[in-house]
């Protein structure tokens, strides 16, 4: 029986065949290579056409025009007159604008934590699992998607006002104070309890944090004796911590902005726009008295441009401090 041998194609061959028949492909020339990179990166920009639009209309252009009015006498109807940093010095001799600031510092300072500590108490005991965990997840979180709306701030003002739930508990267990709405000394505790009541959102993130945890860490620690709050303290805080940072920077900001609220249950338009006795009057509640009742409009952008510089400072010190009691992993900066 004959067999046939079958000789490899020489390299030549090889070559020659890999080509296209047409001939080898030609570099393109710099000047064509140009004109296609400018062809791309003028589509590119005309499908960002509309955000760049809009940034420059709806954003850009409004904060330059109110910087300008920051050095301004602008009253809305009357063409704005150049007075240098007048609103500034009158802004910091003004005692309602600091009372303001003390107001909205005391806010910060004690909702932010306890907003903060609710939402990662409730992280905690959703992360475990347990019948009716997806029920209970989107019960705790829709009070955030509902809460900054100016209908729950009235439901709020209603339950907080005289003779009203709050109040007629109160008086079971023998406090008499009346409703927290109508008491200046009060009605800033009623606001905290509105951004307490509103965890929903910074629990989600902690839970998301919480289920990135090895469980190895746990286990090896309960083997070696450790508690329930030492295993929190040494393995779940760290972990976490960056979630915290999170949380923290976010929801610090979120408490710079507050004004629906604290605008509704003070009592909205009129003389007690911000409260009894000016009792919730946070910042943006008097920058907007200023701005749109009082029709002084450059004094309340040099309010605003104040508290953008203020939350700025703030970001950064957070960012700074992160170095100390944020723990990333290797390489994850």
């Amino acid at each position: 029986m004959g067999m046939t041998v079958t000789h490899a194609p020489a390299m030549e061959d090889l070559t020659k065949d890999s080509e296209p028949r047409h001939g080898p492909v030609k570099p393109e020339r710099p000047a064509a290579l140009k004109r296609r990179v400018r062809r791309e990166n003028l589509a590119g920009y005309l499908f960002m056409s509309p955000w760049i639009a809009g940034f420059l209309l709806l954003t850009a252009g409004p904060m330059i025009a109110s910087l300008y009015f920051a050095f301004t006498d602008y009253n809305l109807f009357d063409a704005p007159k150049w007075i240098g940093l007048d609103n500034f010095s009158e802004m910091f001799g003004d005692p309602r604008w600091r009372h303001s600031v003390q107001v909205t510092l005391w806010y910060v300072v004690v909702g932010t934590p306890l907003k903060l500590l609710a939402a990662l108490g409730v992280a905690l005991l959703l992360a475990q699992k347990r019948r009716g965990q997806a029920f209970y997840r989107a019960a705790f979180y829709a009070p955030s998607l509902i809460g900054a709306s100016v209908s729950v701030a009235i439901v709020w003002k209603a339950i907080f006002s005289d003779d009203a739930v709050v109040d007629r508990t109160q008086k079971i267990f023998g406090i008499d104070v009346g409703g927290w709405t109508g008491n200046p000394d009060l009605i800033i505790y009623s606001l905290v309890a509105l951004t307490v009541w509103q965890f929903g959102a910074p629990m989600v993130i902690f839970l998301a944090g919480l289920k990135q945890v090895p469980r190895e860490l746990y286990e090896a620690a309960e083997v070696d004796g450790a508690g329930k709050f030492r295993r929190f303290w040494n393995i779940t805080l760290p972990m976490i911590s960056p979630v915290l940072f999170f949380n923290v920077l976010l929801e610090t900001i979120h408490s710079f902005q507050i004004f629906s609220s604290a605008y509704i249950v003070g009592g909205g338009a009129g003389g007690n726009a911000c409260g009894p006795a000016d009792g919730s009057m946070v910042y943006t509640c008097y920058l907007y008295v200023q701005g749109f009742e009082n029709s002084r409009m450059g004094l309340a952008s040099a309010m605003a441009w104040m508290l953008l510089v203020a939350v700025a400072l703030v970001t950064a010190v957070l960012f700074w401090s992160q170095k100390r009691w944020v723990h990333y992993e290797e390489g994850a900066r």
